[in-house]
């Protein structure tokens, strides 16, 4: 609030305020950080919790074309492991002491793409990281797992 102080030895305006002339002083204005600083840490958590949820394409249903697809249409690289252990590059089962050297020679053959791993979800977690190693030993560098959408993700996506 304003401090009101009278003005000693100061003429009067003559307007019915003789001797009367009244000086105004403030204090100097100061911004209040906290206020701010919680305004702000507010909208930085609004943006952390919002920011994943826009990167979520929009749903379309692309048009149908008779062009061809660029490029060579090479079979897929699938790196399956099974319930029971076997493994299989493909349709065809290796053993464990083969696989490395199997994928580099497909790998030299067709030469360096992604590789699919497939893995059954009743496995433990330290099979799945053991043969995600061994491809990483043949050579490929790109690496993708593959997994089965939920009924829940598919009906919410036809809706």
């Amino acid at each position: 609030m304003p401090k009101v102080q009278p003005i000693p030895n100061a003429p009067s305006a003559g307007r019915g305020r003789r001797g009367r002339s009244v000086r105004v002083s403030t204090a100097l204005a100061e911004i209040n950080v906290v206020p701010l600083v919680d305004v702000m840490l507010v909208l930085l958590i609004i943006f952390m919790v919002a920011a994943p949820l826009m990167v979520q394409g929009v749903p379309l249903e692309l048009p149908k074309t008779s062009a061809s697809k660029i490029g060579s249409m090479k079979k897929p690289m699938v790196v399956s492991l099974a319930p029971d252990g076997k493994l299989f590059i493909r349709d065809k089962e290796v053993t464990r002491d083969t696989l490395v050297s199997r994928l580099m020679e497909i790998k030299a053959s067709e030469g360096d793409g992604v590789v699919y791993v497939r893995a059954d979800k009743k496995l433990p977690y330290g099979d799945v990281m053991e043969l995600l190693g061994k491809v990483g030993e043949s050579g490929y560098a790109r690496v993708s797992l593959l997994s089965q959408p939920s009924p829940a993700s598919q009906a919410s996506a036809t809706n």
